[in-house]
């Protein structure tokens, strides 16, 4: 049986997603006042997902949406996504990533060149959320009942029929190709500005970051750049460099060959009390607990 995870701790764009000969993963997600926001972030893969329970807000490529149980979300590869629940709010779904190698988007063939490349490529826009009323609404949502079933294999040739299923997804949504409106190339450069400041949060995370540093990437002024950074992101972007430390820290944690004061160094964490009470308030335990829970597992 495949290893089953969790989105919260695996959202930078280098996460691996399956195996490089079957790049599909399966992930269950779930915000809850502990862990309400699923942070922006972006990867090369493709994203189908349902959701099972609870209300919440989605952001694909600066668009929100709102959710409700049994919606279909399809995320594009390098797409900028996050979700949130609203305060005291619960929300669980169910997410395949897959790459788009997978069903054959590095051939050379029509399929690839006509429409797997040009949809990695975002030179086509399709749907992203699917309601219930949608006219596919009813054939995506028994696909993705069938990709459930198989996902955990067990029957021979499992992995064709996925990749089968996959195809007839990308087909189905294909039929309700958007043309992009203007205000898309607006919010394409905003993305844009977007991945540079998170991609370099992400290598430099460790260090000191400051702010006028990460608004002269955009061109922005200071002021401009945190209420641009606060708008898309939900957070201030020091909140969301904390938040990708202490995630670091965690997988760190995890792998047990560091003291807690290393560790807290090690993400950029120089006060050991602002890192004890910081790690409290997002995880609730502190490190030493943490470790104590991890010994048990």
């Amino acid at each position: 049986m495949k290893k089953l995870n969790s989105l919260i701790l695996e959202q930078k764009e280098d996460a691996k997603h399956g195996e490089s000969f079957f790049p599909i993963q399966k992930y269950i997600t779930c915000l809850s006042p502990q862990y309400p926001v699923l942070t922006t972030h972006w990867h090369e893969e493709a994203e189908f997902t349902l959701i099972l329970k609870g209300q919440g807000t989605y952001h694909i490529e600066l668009t929100e949406y709102g959710l409700e149980p049994e919606d279909l979300i399809f995320v594009p590869p390098l797409a900028l996504h996050a979700a949130s629940v609203p305060k005291d709010s619960q929300f669980l779904s169910e997410t395949y990533v897959f790459h788009m190698n997978f069903l054959g988007g590095n051939s050379t063939d029509i399929c690839s060149t006509r429409y797997l490349q040009p949809l990695a490529q975002h030179e086509m826009i399709l749907p992203s959320v699917i309601k219930p009323e949608h006219p596919a609404y009813l054939s995506l949502r028994k696909i993705f009942g069938q990709i459930s079933n198989l996902y955990d294999g067990g029957i021979p040739g499992y992995e064709l029929a996925l990749k089968a299923l996959l195809l007839q997804l990308v087909f189905l949504l294909l039929q309700f190709k958007e043309t992009a409106p203007s205000s898309d190339a607006s919010n394409a450069i905003h993305s844009e500005k977007l991945k540079t400041v998170l991609d370099y949060m992400e290598l430099h995370y460790m260090d000191a970051i400051a702010v006028s540093d990460l608004a002269k990437m955009c061109y922005f002024s200071e002021y401009h750049f945190m209420r641009f950074f606060k708008k898309h992101m939900n957070m201030t972007c020091m909140e969301f460099l904390n938040n990708l430390r202490l995630e670091k820290a965690v997988e760190l944690l995890k792998d047990g060959n560091a003291s807690i004061l290393e560790v807290s160094l090690s993400v950029g964490f120089h006060n050991l009390s602002y890192f004890h009470r910081a790690f409290k308030k997002k995880y609730r335990m502190t490190p030493g607990e943490f470790l104590k829970n991890a010994d048990y597992e």
